[in-house]
C-alpha cells in the first residue's frame, strides 16, 4: 500500500463513525449500502469528485461529510474517498478558497465590485451607518458574486479530481498487470 493511500485509510471516517452520526440516522439503510463502500475502478474517481464539489462548496466541516454520504447514492460514489476528499478544505485552506471564490465571482459575473467597496471602507475608516448601508445595498450582490465563485471552483476542482483519480487508477492497474505478467512468463 503506499503512504498516500494508507494516509487516505487513516483519515476516512470508518464505517462505524457515520452510524453513529446523528445526521445520517434516518438515511442509514441507504447510506451504509455496501457498493457505496467499494473501492472500484468507478467508485473512486467519482468519491474524489464528489468530495471537491461538497468539500469545497460547503465549507461547514460537519455538514460536508454528511451531505457527501446522502449524495453518494446517486452518484454510487466511494463515501469514504468522498468523505476523506472533504479535508481539503480545512481552515489553513478555507481563507484562500473564499478569496478565489470572490475573485473568480466577480470576474465571470462583472458586478459592482464587493471587495472593492469593502477595501474602501476599511481605508476611509467608514462609519457604523456607512458599514450598514453597505451591508442592507451592496452585500447581497458581493455575497452572489462569492457564491457563483465558489460553485465554478467547487466543479472545476471536481472534475479535475476526477480526471486525476481515473487516470492514478488506471496507472495502478496497468502496473499491477505489468507486474503479473512479467512474473508468469519468468515462472511460466
Amino acid at each position: 500500500m503506499s503512504k498516500f493511500a494508507r494516509w487516505v485509510h487513516e483519515q476516512a471516517p470508518t464505517r462505524d463513525s457515520f452510524e453513529r452520526s446523528r445526521f445520517l440516522r434516518p438515511f442509514a439503510h441507504r447510506v451504509f449500502h455496501p457498493a457505496l463502500w467499494r473501492f472500484t475502478r468507478r467508485s473512486v474517481p467519482r468519491g474524489v469528485a464528489l468530495g471537491l464539489l461538497v468539500g469545497i462548496f460547503l465549507l461547514i466541516p460537519g455538514v460536508q461529510i454528511a451531505g457527501v454520504a446522502l449524495l453518494a447514492l446517486p452518484c454510487r460514489a466511494n463515501i469514504p474517498i468522498g468523505a476523506a476528499m472533504t479535508f481539503l478544505s480545512m481552515p489553513a485552506t478555507t481563507p484562500f478558497i473564499l478569496a478565489a471564490s470572490v475573485y473568480v465571482g466577480e470576474s465571470v459575473l462583472r458586478l459592482s465590485g464587493g471587495s472593492e467597496r469593502i477595501y474602501e471602507l476599511i481605508q476611509t475608516g467608514a462609519s457604523l451607518s456607512q458599514w450598514l448601508d453597505f451591508i442592507w445595498t451592496e452585500a447581497p450582490m458581493a455575497m452572489v458574486q462569492g457564491l457563483a465563485g465558489l460553485a465554478i471552483i467547487s466543479i472545476i476542482a471536481a472534475a479535475i479530481g476526477y480526471v486525476i483519480a481515473a487516470g492514478v487508477w488506471r496507472l495502478r492497474i496497468t502496473r499491477k498487470w505489468r507486474r503479473r505478467s512479467k512474473s508468469h512468463a519468468i515462472g511460466g
